[in-house]
C-alpha cells in the first residue's frame, strides 16, 4: 500500500480527492488531527512518511509546505507552481512525452480547470500546423460555483443568484499564464470566465476566424485533427463536427461530464468561423480526478484506478 498525505484535506478539492481515494485499493491516507494540520513538525513528519503528498492549499501555503521537505514527491493542486521550470505540468494528454515526464517527476503541478479545456482544444491545432501560434485568441468559459471554493459555495447556496456572471474583468486571471504556455500560443489569450448557478461542471469556449489558420479549414478538419491527436487517450472524447444531436433544446449542457474524468471536445461552425468547446467536470478532470490520475502515473499504478 502506498501512503498518501493530503495537505488541505478539508477544502473542496481535498474532500473530493479523499472520496475518490476511498475507492482506491492501492493507497492509504496519512491523516492529521485538526491541531496537527497547523503544526509544522507534524506536517514535516507526514511528508517524510508519505510515498506522495497532494497539496490542496492556497498558493503561499503550498510553497511553504514544499519547503518543509525538499525530497518529498508532491502533486500541487494550487496555482503556485504551474509555470515553474522545476515542476512538471500534470496534463498527460497534452503531448506524447508528457505522461513519461509525470511518471519520473518529483514535483507535478496539477492543471487548472479552465486551462485543461483550453489547452486540449488548441494545442493539437498548433502542433499540427493548422492554427497560427501568433493568433490573438478570445476564450469564454462557464463554471459551476464549486470552483470558487467554500466562500463562493456558501454565497450561492445562501443567495441563489440566477444569472451567469462574468468575473476576471481585469483580464489578468491567474490561469492565463499556463493557458498561454502550454497551449503553444505566442501571446496571452483574452480570457473571460463566468460562474453559473449550478454546483459543478464546465464549458470552455474559443471562437476562431478563418484568418487564424494557416490554410483553409472547416470544422471537419478540426475534429479530424483532434481525433488523430487523442486517439490513444481514454479520457478524451472527440465528437464529429457540428454535433447538433448533443444539444438539449438547442443548449449545450455544462454538467454532462460531472462525476467523470472525461473531457469532451466539440467544434461547431463553417469555413469562415468555428467555435471550439471543451466540456469537463471542474472538480473531476479539472481538479481531484486529475490529481488522482497523476498520482497513479507517478506511482506506476493503473491510470484509471480510483476514478
Amino acid at each position: 500500500m502506498y501512503k498518501i498525505f493530503i495537505d488541505g484535506q478539508n477544502g473542496t478539492t481535498g474532500l473530493q480527492i479523499q472520496q475518490r481515494l476511498a475507492l482506491h485499493d492501492a493507497v492509504s491516507l496519512i491523516e492529521l488531527s485538526d491541531a496537527e494540520r497547523k503544526n509544522v513538525d507534524a506536517k514535516r513528519a507526514a511528508l517524510a512518511d508519505s510515498d506522495l503528498a497532494i497539496l490542496c492549499l492556497p498558493d503561499d501555503a503550498a510553497r511553504e509546505t514544499v519547503h518543509l521537505n525538499a525530497e518529498a514527491r508532491i502533486i500541487d493542486a494550487s496555482t503556485a507552481h504551474r509555470t515553474h521550470p522545476s515542476w512538471i505540468y500534470g496534463l498527460p494528454e497534452m503531448a506524447p512525452a508528457q505522461r513519461q515526464l509525470i511518471q519520473e517527476a518529483k514535483w507535478v503541478s496539477n492543471p487548472g480547470c479552465y486551462p485543461t479545456g483550453f489547452i486540449l482544444l488548441l494545442r493539437p491545432l498548433i502542433e499540427s500546423g493548422l492554427l497560427k501560434p501568433d493568433a490573438q485568441v478570445f476564450s469564454s468559459a462557464l463554471s459551476g460555483y464549486s470552483g470558487g471554493g467554500k466562500s463562493m459555495i456558501q454565497h450561492y447556496q445562501n443567495n441563489n443568484p440566477t444569472a451567469a456572471r462574468p468575473y476576471g474583468l481585469t483580464l489578468q486571471h491567474k490561469h492565463v499564464p499556463e493557458m498561454q504556455r502550454y497551449s503553444g500560443l505566442n501571446q496571452d489569450p483574452i480570457f473571460l470566465p463566468h460562474v453559473g448557478n449550478f454546483y459543478q461542471g464546465m464549458l470552455v469556449e474559443i471562437g476562431l476566424r478563418a484568418d487564424h489558420f494557416t490554410r483553409s479549414i472547416d470544422p471537419h478538419h478540426i475534429s479530424t485533427c483532434w481525433a488523430s491527436y487523442f486517439k490513444e487517450e481514454a479520457n478524451i472524447q472527440v465528437f464529429d463536427e457540428n454535433p447538433m444531436h448533443m444539444l438539449s433544446d438547442n443548449f449545450l449542457e455544462p454538467e454532462d461530464c460531472n462525476g467523470s474524468n472525461r473531457v469532451e471536445l466539440f467544434v461547431f461552425g463553417h469555413e469562415e468561423q468555428v467555435l471550439l468547446i471543451a466540456r469537463l467536470d471542474n472538480l473531476g478532470k479539472g481538479a481531484a480526478g486529475a490529481a488522482i490520475q497523476n498520482m497513479n502515473i507517478m506511482l506506476g499504478l493503473p491510470e484509471a484506478s480510483g476514478l
